[in-house]
């Protein structure tokens, strides 16, 4: 085999590889997202709404959106002060407040026929050990979810769909709104768990990267092969 050749056959299994990976990675998901709330800065959350347990004077927020996975997700809009959002609820004894901040997304990731209300804050008053999905449920019924318990609709927004694939790239931002990936990393957070939905669903699988390497090794390969032949033809 020359190297030519070797190159040929190189190029010919990459190929296909090559556009399973970009077809993967034009894919997107619309759903809600999960932010914790840190200083002004927010951050994907690392548990899931239904098992989160916010304290006393803790701000989160949900964004429905269409993205790759939790480093492509787009934040909550708008300010998220506990003082504000807070500040006609008055603490009480035997409860806590959480400030939630409601972002139903842009008219881009909408489903057909949708129209995403604007986005909106509340604080919920709730007892001590309450989850998020809890205090949550206290302000912006009725929610949806999926068999999974996977959170679907908020204020019953969308009215149908949940967590579905959305082909083709994600909307753009609008100027001024930055990424999930961003908030991480200001943070410090690594790799932070999906809290919005299925964790398997984020982004190409590891197997098609496996599947790169493997390719790329194989090809390799063929080039060392067909220099050992065109060394020993020369000699």
């Amino acid at each position: 085999m020359t190297r030519r050749c070797a190159a040929l056959v190189l190029a010919a299994l990459l190929l296909p590889l090559t556009c399973a990976v970009q077809s993967a990675q034009a894919a997107g998901y619309r759903y809600w997202s999960f932010w914790d709330r840190s200083g002004d800065d927010w951050t994907y959350a690392t548990q899931g709404p239904s098992t989160a347990r916010p304290s006393d004077g803790d701000v989160q927020g949900f964004r429905f959106a269409v993205s790759a996975d939790s480093q492509d997700a787009s934040q909550p809009r708008g300010a998220a002060s506990f003082t504000a959002i807070c500040a006609k609820t008055p603490a009480r004894d035997g409860t806590k407040r959480v400030a939630l901040v409601i972002d139903f997304g842009t008219t881009a990731d909408a489903p057909g026929g949708e129209t995403p209300p604007s986005p909106r804050t509340a604080c919920a008053r709730v007892s001590p050990g309450a989850t998020t999905a809890e205090a949550l449920a206290a302000v912006a019924k009725p929610l949806r979810y999926d068999t999974n318990a996977l959170l679907c609709a908020i204020t019953g927004y969308p009215r149908t769909g949940c967590g579905e694939q959305v082909s083709g790239q994600a909307p753009e931002r609008s100027s001024g709104e930055t990424s999930g990936q961003e908030s991480g990393k200001a943070s410090g957070k690594e790799k932070p768990a999906s809290a919005g939905k299925p964790e398997e669903s984020g982004g190409p699988s590891v197997g098609l990267y496996a599947g790169a390497a493997a390719v790329a090794l194989l090809g390799a390969a063929a080039v060392r092969q067909a220099r050992r032949r065109g060394s020993r033809g020369n000699g």
